[in-house]
Formats: structure tokens, C-alpha cells, sequence
């Protein structure tokens, strides 16, 4: 019986374990952060995006949904804690208080949600005797308007009617005639409502005239003339008239001025002021011119 002898083993070679190269790729891109944040995110959204959109695509469950929000949004803003009841205002007289529960026309009890507190300090503040306002509301349940009234300090007579203005010019409020503020002193003439700082100034200088000051008349809304009793006028330059009406009132001290038969002081030419007499003053002058003329 012949022997077979077996062929030699082929020696194998140990095995690699480094993966392929596509396997490594591949578990490279499984690593980046953008898939890793698709992973963590994106997938959740597009299945909560599929989930939300089979749920809103049924017109019924559309309108459930609305209702339910609508519900719940009434059950919280109608709480007792977030109602208002009341209006307080502070810093107002009655007249304007009476005026501003009328123009703001807010129906109580009222959520707070439903307030716009910015618009209603707007429409407050377009009220003219309104400098300042201030909207909150305080704990119970009360809308607290807090005023600052303008302060009228001048009547302005003008060809419409007569106002009272604040220190600004500001219009405050319409009179029915000058007497009803005979307290504040009067301007009058075009534009005079834009230089009361200035006729307050010539005011003040005009104090020691006491109660012989009738009051300010703006001429050509370039200059002012005081006007007194007696139909006398102090005509003051268009530059520096509080400094011209000082050197008026420190003459009348030395000599009277005002005290005579003095029509108008006209001082519109600082460097040539002129006196006008009275028609009566210039009449005994001619009279006195005569009586000397016939003399001689």
C-alpha cells in the first residue's frame, strides 16, 4: 500500500484589526458633532413637527385646541388678583379729574391684562392742562393716575378769545373773559404765546408800577410795548427791552415822568428816545407859546 504524503501548510498570516477604510469613515461621520447634533435634535423635531401637524390637520381638534387656550387664557386673566375696580387720581383738580375719567372711558372691573397703560398716559398728557402723568396700577386692584397740572401764569387775549398759558406758553386752558383770572396779568398780540419767558421777565421789572400796569402787547411778534392806565404806552426795542424799561422806571423815580401828561415813551432807538406829550399837554403848550409870543 503506497503512502500519501500531505502537502505542506501554508502558514496563515494574524488577522488585521484595524477596520476598512469605509468602516472607519463611516464611524468617523457618526462622530462629528453636526450628526450627533441631528441625533440629539434634529430627529426629535421632525418627529414632534410630523406629530403636531397630524394632529392640527383635523379642523375639529384645530378648533378644540383654540377654544381650550382661549379658556384657559379668560381663567387666568380673570382671576380676582389681576382685576382692576377703581381710578385714583392724584394731582388733579375736579375739573380736570372729571376730564380725564372721561377721555381714558375704561369700563370697570377690568383685567390688568387688558390695559395699555403707555396709551392711556398718552392720551392724558394730550389733555392741555396735563404737564406730566404717570399710569400704574396698585396692589387692590386700583388704576392710579398721578398729575402734574400746568401752572397758568399769563391771560393771552387774542383775536379768538382769551387763554391762560404756563410758564412754556403752553395752552392750559380757554376763558370765557379776561375777568374770570384777574389774578394773572395780561399779554396780548401775535406770537406773544412764544415769548412769555421773556414777558415774564419785563413783568417782574415792571413791578413797582403796581396796579398802573394794564399789561404786554407784542408788536409784530418782534417787540413788546407796556401798557399802562391812562392810555400811556412805554414802546421797548426789540433788543434787551427788560434793560430799556429799568432806565424808564428809574427816570420816573428821579422825575416823575409818568406822572405828567406823558402819552407814549418810545424807546425803539436806544440811542434817540422820544417823549409824546398828551393831545391836552400839546394843546396848553401851544396855548403858552401864544400867550409868550403875544407878550413879546
Amino acid at each position: 500500500m503506497q503512502s500519501v504524503t500531505p502537502p505542506p501548510l501554508t502558514p496563515q498570516l494574524p488577522r488585521d484589526p484595524a477596520p476598512s477604510r469605509w468602516k472607519y469613515r463611516t464611524q468617523r461621520w457618526l462622530l462629528t458633532p453636526g450628526f450627533r447634533l441631528a441625533l440629539r435634535i434634529g430627529i426629535p423635531f421632525v418627529v414632534v413637527t410630523m406629530a403636531t401637524s397630524a394632529f392640527l390637520a383635523s379642523e375639529q381638534r384645530r378648533d378644540a385646541l383654540r377654544m381650550f387656550v382661549t379658556e384657559t387664557r379668560s381663567s387666568i386673566q380673570e382671576r380676582p388678583e389681576f382685576m382692576v375696580n377703581i381710578m385714583a387720581i392724584d394731582g388733579a383738580g375736579s375739573n380736570l379729574a372729571e376730564d380725564i375719567r372721561e377721555v381714558i372711558e375704561v369700563d370697570f372691573p377690568i383685567s390688568s391684562f387688558d390695559l395699555d397703560l403707555e396709551r392711556l398716559r398718552d392720551v392724558i398728557v394730550g389733555l392741555d392742562p396735563v404737564k406730566s402723568a404717570n399710569v400704574r396700577i396698585r396692589p387692590g386692584g386700583i388704576l392710579q393716575v398721578d398729575v402734574t397740572e400746568r401752572m397758568p401764569v399769563v391771560v393771552w387775549r387774542t383775536w379768538d378769545g382769551v387763554e391762560i398759558l404756563d410758564e412754556t406758553g403752553a395752552h392750559v386752558d380757554s376763558l370765557p373773559s379776561r375777568a374770570a383770572r384777574a389774578d394773572l396779568p395780561l399779554i396780548a398780540g401775535e406770537g406773544a404765546n412764544l415769548h412769555v419767558d421773556e414777558a415774564l421777565a419785563l413783568l417782574a421789572a415792571a413791578r413797582p408800577l403796581g396796579e398802573r400796569l394794564r399789561g404786554l402787547v407784542r408788536i409784530g411778534d418782534r417787540r413788546w410795548d407796556v401798557v399802562l392806565d391812562r392810555d400811556q404806552r412805554i414802546l421797548l426795542p426789540t433788543d434787551d427791552p427788560v434793560r430799556a424799561l429799568e432806565r424808564v422806571l428809574v427816570l420816573n423815580e428821579v422825575q416823575d415822568l409818568l406822572e405828567r401828561d406823558v402819552a407814549v415813551i418810545d424807546l425803539r432807538i436806544e440811542a434817540r428816545p422820544t417823549i409824546r406829550m398828551t393831545e391836552n399837554a400839546v394843546e396848553d403848550w401851544w396855548k403858552i407859546r401864544k400867550i409868550n409870543g403875544s407878550g413879546q
